[in-house]
């Protein structure tokens, strides 16, 4: 099956910043870099240029995504991830970097590799009001609801009870 190829226009709002590329085919995210040096002390955010800005069809979206290696290795993420930049946007693509390192600073060199865009088809809503929501099996049962693998465990152990009678 191949994957669905969206064109996206690219304006290169810095002429020597490469625009989006994909490392290897089949990635999910093209690489954004990074406009200008950046230091980041540890706790600290900055919103990052990539001196890029592109042209995204009606019905799809951009979400930016942090790099793993760099969250693994700097403790470097995105304080709004994934970022989300609407089809009718035209401005700069900006990163909002934070260093979540306690103690060491992250120094990031124009050119370097700072996130990851993903593109995605979008549903518009149709929002309707109504008086009660229809009941479901999880109804208002939210954060932490399912118990963790324990939860897992005793849902297993249920469904083998009723299979067995």
């Amino acid at each position: 099956m191949r994957n669905e190829v969206v064109p996206i226009q690219v304006s290169r709002l810095d002429p020597d910043m490469p625009i989006p590329r994909y490392a290897r085919q089949g990635d999910a995210g093209a690489d954004l870099a990074c406009r200008e040096d950046v230091v980041l002390e540890p706790g600290q955010r900055a919103l990052v240029g990539t001196g890029i800005a592109i042209a995204i069809p009606t019905g799809w979206a951009a979400f930016v995504h942090p790099r793993s290696g760099l969250a693994a290795r700097e403790g470097l993420t995105i304080v709004n991830a994934p970022g989300t930049i609407d089809s009718g946007y035209r401005g700069e693509i900006k990163v909002n970097l934070l260093n979540t390192d306690r103690n060491r600073r992250v120094i990031l060199r124009r050119g370097d590799l700072i996130a990851q865009l993903v593109f995605q088809r979008v549903g518009e809503a149709s929002f309707v009001e109504v008086g009660q929501l229809p009941e479901s099996d999880r109804g208002a049962d939210g954060h932490g609801s399912t118990g963790g693998i324990t939860g897992w465990h005793s849902a297993e152990q249920s469904v083998d009870e009723s299979e067995e009678t």
